[in-house]
């Protein structure tokens, strides 16, 4: 054998250890219990020291693993990573999310703060994290969880990061209220959900924290998807965790540049407060007097706005926002759905059967939605007559 050879040999435990050494741990699956008992999947990316956490929740069209390499980069940055598996998605016990009825899903979504809870406290338990400076992140419906969470944890949650979605009445004043947490926020305007390209700017909009970031782009898609396409936004994300939860926990710099709001986070903003609709029905009347088809907000963003606050229990704000839907899209069969379950929600039944007929009525005539949805307003509304019965 060479002295070359001998040299090689002699080199080469040190090699395997520099290359192990350079790539981040994988994540360790881990299973946890929920408070009813649902036995719920997540995985931990340890960093190699002590430094601070990051809770990370998924979409509700994917599960915890869009979150890998995200959180693996972030353990090589000495951030301590959990992902966790919503109860119905990935491998996480509990019936399929997909297959939920509308009833079934809301009530699915209420068990969601206990689960994430659970999983909040696996992770600020874990030796090397420190408890007090944890950041939270989330995509799509994962935002509002994030808002949410940070609302239940405020004192240790230093950091949020929210990707392509909303957040409820409450979520938005909290977001209001608490200048002091720094927000990073993306979003594309390729969304499959297009609402999201009008609520993410709101909400972002809503934080005055001078250090704020918010990340658009052109294309992309929705919540994580956007990885795939632009991986520079794991990067920025990183920089932002590493900045706000190791340099200067809970702190980011001024922004260089001022964000500039889109006129619509106004508009929107206005249903968030006493008499916010009809302050919006009177701008919407003016605008139509100078153009007959003024366009201020999308039906399908204040539809959703409207069912929140029918989940919420204030039936009379959700019948004041979806009667001004009704006027801005008079030609929509599903804004007549819509405010027939307001109106059925206030005990006028006389004025539910008629709008539910009404939207039966423009089904034929509606080309702007797609069949599956068409479907389901049809569905909806024949429902309601069958449960109204004939008018009397």
């Amino acid at each position: 054998m060479t002295p070359q050879h001998i040299r090689s040999l002699l080199l080469l435990p040190l090699l395997i250890a520099l290359t192990c050494a350079a790539q981040p741990p994988a994540g360790r699956v881990i299973d946890l219990t929920a408070p009813d008992g649902i036995n719920l999947k997540a995985s931990f990316f340890p960093a190699a020291k002590p430094g601070p956490g990051v809770l990370l929740l998924h979409q509700c069209n994917r599960q915890r693993k869009v979150w890998d390499e995200l959180a693996r980069q972030l353990s090589a940055a000495g951030i301590h990573v959990l992902t966790l598996d919503l109860r119905g998605f990935g491998e996480s016990a509990g019936t399929p999310f997909a297959t939920l009825s509308p009833a079934q899903a809301q009530d699915a979504g209420q068990m969601w703060p206990g689960d994430i809870d659970v999983a909040f406290q696996y992770l600020v338990s874990q030796p090397g994290v420190k408890r007090e400076v944890i950041g939270i992140g989330g995509a799509s419906c994962g935002v509002n969880n994030s808002i949410q969470t940070a609302r239940r944890h405020l004192a240790q949650v230093k950091s949020l990061v929210l990707l392509s979605g909303g957040t409820d009445i409450s979520g938005r004043q909290f977001l209001r209220q608490t200048p002091q947490l720094p927000v990073f926020a993306a979003m594309a305007d390729d969304d499959e959900f297009r609402f999201t390209v009008e609520i993410m700017p709101w909400v972002f909009s809503l934080s005055s924290n001078p250090g704020k970031q918010f990340a658009h782009y052109a294309t992309g898609g929705h919540g994580a998807d956007i990885f795939a396409v632009h991986p520079d936004l794991r990067t920025k994300i990183v920089d932002w965790y590493v900045t706000t939860l190791i340099k200067t926990p809970g702190n980011a710099p001024p922004a260089k540049e001022a964000w500039q709001p889109p006129p619509s986070t106004e508009i929107m903003s206005l249903l968030d407060q006493p008499g916010g609709a009809g302050q919006l029905a009177q701008k919407l009347a003016e605008a139509r007097k100078r153009d007959a088809k003024a366009v201020l907000f999308s039906e399908n963003t204040l539809n959703i706005m409207g069912y929140e606050r029918l989940q919420t229990g204030d039936a009379k704000g959700a019948l004041e926002i979806l009667k001004l839907n009704v006027t801005a899209f008079p030609g929509s069969p599903n804004v007549y759905d819509s405010l027939s379950d307001a109106y059925l929600a206030t005990g006028e039944k006389d004025l539910a059967r008629q709008n539910a007929q009404k939207a039966l009525e423009l089904l034929p005539s509606d080309t702007n939605d797609p069949e599956e949805l068409r479907n389901a307003i049809k569905d909806s509304a024949e429902q309601k007559l069958k449960q109204l019965g004939p008018a009397k």
